[in-house]
């Protein structure tokens, strides 16, 4: 791919992101989207087959962004925290991301149902490794299971962002953080 076609295909992902965090998918028209970022709608129909194909490749655009910056937290001393981190990171930088993300998984079932049941065993997989670590050393409480713990914190995050996000946009991303692993803390202290 050029960088002039990947310049232009993160120009509508931008714009349709910013539009359908602001309305939804269903209500975001092409000729909207095209407006937005500042092109000719055929350059939307050059690039994605249909409004409904720009969508699912943004959410597979989004979801690979957030899978490669919960990886670069694998390495990290305390790689819970990282992983923590680069996740409340990334929906403070993609706030209307996780809008789209959420209103999708809830729509049951939703028009991108099968795609997001991928992307989303994607980022629970990178989840799951680490929760499998804590496991591994006894760092999660007896009995917990490492899907369900995955599972768990990747929506207790996703939740948490939305609603700082949303409602407590002054508290910091340290802040809010560090409440999370207290949370997270206090249940392995609770063993």
């Amino acid at each position: 791919m050029s960088a002039r076609t990947t310049a232009t295909k993160q120009k509508l992902f931008d714009a349709a992101l910013k539009l359908v965090g602001e309305r939804g998918a269903a209500s975001v028209t092409v000729d909207e989207i095209a407006a937005e970022a500042g092109v000719a709608k055929g350059t939307i129909y050059y690039n994605f087959a249909s409004k409904d194909a720009l969508v699912e490749a943004l959410l597979r655009h989004g979801v690979e962004i957030l899978a490669g910056r919960l990886r670069s937290a694998e390495g990290s001393e305390d790689s819970l925290e990282a992983l923590v981190d680069e996740m409340l990171g990334f929906w403070a930088e993609y706030p209307a991301f996780g809008q789209l993300l959420v209103s999708e998984l809830w729509r049951t079932p939703g028009q991108w149902h099968g795609t997001l049941s991928l992307l989303r065993d994607d980022i629970v997989s990178i989840v799951r490794g680490q929760m499998k670590r804590l496991s591994d050393a006894g760092r999660l409480p007896e009995g917990v299971e490492v899907g369900t713990a995955s599972a768990a914190l990747f929506g207790t995050l996703l939740v948490i962002a939305l609603d700082w996000q949303v409602f407590q946009p002054e508290r910091s991303r340290a802040e809010v953080r560090d409440s999370v692993m207290l949370l997270v803390r206090g249940m392995r202290s609770a063993r």
